[in-house]
């Protein structure tokens, strides 16, 4: 696969103070990948220094085509949707008489064809999203870089653009760079996935590899393994779906919480070994009951977690 944008070294600074550490990085054509990480992490810096608006304190960054970088909030002009795309068109250079045509294409892309013609003033934030989005779509850059595409959306009009987006951000001629705030968004749009914790890359994998084998402990505990158990060797971490009821189970414990869900409630229970959660049907057990436990997965670490 060909290179569209590596790093080599690569460190970011605010000032004096340095943001991100020494990142490698490349990516090719056709990869989709999600930068996560927990606030403050420098994901959005990356972000800026891989497009080229961060100078690099350190290190270097190669672009092999063109690459776009949408923040996080953009501003819209006082305009109709496909306005707004024609604008960024003629910023990027399209010729005019090319514009149309993409300014509509990438809003149905989008899901947004219906908003063609309608000002954005009388939009709602997931309408406005979706032109923004469009924007970037229009200038088919060889990299394109999206910083939290889908934040401050509630969630069944998220839900609805990350159906509409997870076909048209795949292309065999480009690249997708997406700074996320959800695992789950993630997990849907991503072939790999990059976690940052403290300005540095501490994982870098495929969604399901990641998830089989997280290189750290802290790694695991960002990407989901809410629950531990200790055993001779150290601990083993696990998601709520390796832990299932079961009469026979290894582990006893007692329901200290119930969290209802949609069609499910998931329980804490904590036992001698430490803390687990399970999802199960509702209504599932009551807070103070006894169950037992089975495991049905886990990654192993040689640290222990003190109850």
């Amino acid at each position: 696969m060909t290179t569209l944008l590596s790093a080599e070294g690569l460190t970011l600074a605010c000032g004096r103070t340095e943001i991100v550490h020494d990142v490698d990085f490349e990516l090719c054509e056709g990869e989709v990948v999600a930068i996560l990480g927990p606030n403050g992490a420098g994901k959005s810096t990356l972000l800026a220094g891989l497009a080229g608006r961060l100078r690099p304190k350190r290190g270097a960054v190669t672009a092999h085509g063109r690459v776009a970088l949408a923040q996080q909030a953009g501003a819209l002009a006082a305009r109709t949707a496909r306005a707004n795309v024609e604008v960024a068109l003629a910023w990027w250079g399209v010729p005019a008489g090319d514009r149309r045509e993409r300014a509509t294409h990438a809003l149905a892309q989008v899901g947004a064809a219906d908003l063609a013609r309608q000002h954005v003033n009388t939009m709602s934030g997931g309408q406005r999203r979706r032109v923004h989005l469009a924007r970037s779509m229009a200038l088919r850059a060889d990299v394109l870089m999206l910083d939290e595409p889908f934040t401050a959306l509630d969630l069944g009009t998220r839900d609805a653009l990350l159906d509409d987006v997870s076909g048209p951000l795949r292309s065999s001629a480009r690249a997708v760079v997406l700074v996320l705030h959800d695992r789950s968004e993630a997990w849907a749009l991503a072939d790999r996935v990059m976690v940052m914790m403290s300005g540095k890359v501490v994982a870098d994998a495929a969604p399901d590899q990641l998830l089989a084998a997280p290189p750290s402990s802290e790694v695991a505990r960002f990407i989901g393994f809410t629950g531990h158990v200790r055993d001779g060797e150290g601990q083993i971490l696990v998601r709520p779906a390796h832990v299932v009821l079961d009469p026979n189970g290894r582990y006893a414990g007692t329901v200290t919480r119930r969290v209802s869900m949609e069609d499910a409630v998931r329980l804490d229970v904590s036992c001698d070994q430490g803390q687990l959660q399970v999802v199960v049907p509702a209504p599932g057990a009551e807070v103070g009951e006894s169950v037992r436990l089975s495991l049905t997965g886990g990654t192993r670490f040689a640290e222990t977690i003190e109850p």
